[in-house]
């Protein structure tokens, strides 16, 4: 009785296993996706929202670092107290190093989706208005100026990113993203904020402002009409 109970389990794990690759290669089949992006000082919040048979599935989901060296997250706080020259120097070197990782970085997110057969449709960044042309002078001057600066660098450099890698830019006010998720869906705040809901349940912890914002993002890029 034994050797047959013993069969009949591992013949029940053989079919959970079974059942698991059918599942797996079900969700991970062929689907048009988007990317939504929400930049921090030295990293960024990716969700990948995809669409199979009209319904919405969260494909991917994690934290993007966009500096390798802890002073590289406020580039002009690091050169705040040096003279010109270094300060400059320092400057540079972290939005150059910022925008080195970030199109490495928005590369491997590309070649996942491939990987996984999917077409990436969209990519879309969420950004903040404008900065005056500002020298690193005049921006180490003021110090809400730096604060500013640095919050634009790491927008702009996912933006030129997505450029580099090909793949089509939607760019939304962050500030503005729910009247601009209404107008793109054509459909009431309320509706789309329960679907965000829907996809943070089944996706699980964390699911916070940066992955809610990231994923409407991505649900603008991918079903936005607007241009």
């Amino acid at each position: 009785m034994r050797c047959v109970n013993d069969q009949a389990k591992t013949s029940a794990v053989r079919s959970i296993h079974v059942g698991r690759r059918i599942r797996d290669s079900i969700f991970w089949s062929k689907m048009k996706v988007a990317f939504g992006m929400k930049a921090h000082s030295g990293w960024a919040a990716l969700v990948v929202v995809g669409e199979r048979d009209g319904d919405l599935v969260v494909v991917d989901r994690r934290r993007i670092e966009l500096v390798e060296e802890e002073w590289a997250r406020q580039p002009y706080h690091a050169a705040e107290d040096l003279e010109p020259k270094e300060a400059r120097d320092v400057v540079k070197r972290g939005v150059e190093g910022a925008r080195r990782i970030a199109v490495r970085e928005m590369r491997a997110a590309v070649k996942r989706e491939r990987e996984r057969e999917n077409e990436v449709a969209a990519c879309a960044v969420l950004v903040g208005g404008p900065m005056p042309d500002w020298s690193v002078e005049e921006i180490l001057a003021v110090h809400f100026r730096m604060h500013k600066a640095e919050g634009v660098l790491f927008r702009d450099v996912l933006v030129r990113a997505a450029k580099e890698c090909g793949l089509a830019l939607v760019e939304i006010p962050e500030k503005t993203l729910t009247p601009h998720a209404e107008r793109a869906l054509r459909t009431p705040a309320s509706d789309f904020v329960k679907e965000i809901a829907r996809l943070g349940k089944i996706a699980g912890p964390p699911w916070g402002k940066d992955q809610k914002d990231a994923a409407l993002a991505a649900l603008v890029a991918l079903r936005g009409r607007l241009k």
